[in-house]
């Protein structure tokens, strides 16, 4: 979890690769008009993530149900969206990647070819509520510094 630009997906991906986890990528499950009002620089409301957030929790549910370990990406910014989205069950955890506004900015800047924005960056880091409890990494640590510091804290034996 964490705002747009931190490193979630790459953070996820090199995990699941490492570890043999399944994994999702939860901006694959916007919606086209959540994915339209982010390509045009509009923050979008908790109305508009409520579908969204439905699916990925039924994706977990799913996972939880196959005890596969699975890792799921998405912003999560609210506590409440992370108490909607692990329903009380202590099985799911969250990785919250936080680091400098200037450099996740800058990497925001540099990012082609996805609908989120720069420009909503702002808006993220005002609603975020970062986690009480959490897994906390700073994405100024390289993704494989913090896998390999993920593996390590959850007692995953890398491929």
């Amino acid at each position: 979890m964490g705002v747009a630009g931190c490193g979630k997906t790459t953070v996820a991906a090199l995990f699941a690769k490492k570890t043999g986890a399944d994994f999702f990528e939860g901006d694959d499950f916007h919606s086209p008009e959540n994915v339209a009002k982010m390509r045009a620089g509009i923050p979008l409301t908790d109305a508009d993530r409520a579908n969204w957030l439905k699916t990925l929790r039924k994706i977990i549910v799913r996972a939880l149900a196959k005890k596969k370990f699975t890792v799921l990406t998405c912003s999560a910014l609210k506590e409440k969206y992370r108490d909607e989205l692990a329903a009380g069950d202590p099985r799911v955890q969250f990785v919250h990647l936080t680091g400098p506004p200037a450099l996740i900015a800058e990497r925001l800047k540099n990012r082609r070819g996805h609908f989120m924005l720069p420009v909503l960056l702002a808006s993220q880091l005002a609603i975020l509520e970062p986690p009480a409890k959490a897994l906390v990494f700073s994405c100024e640590k390289t993704p494989a510094q913090i896998v390999r510091k993920l593996i390590h804290l959850l007692g995953f034996v890398a491929d």
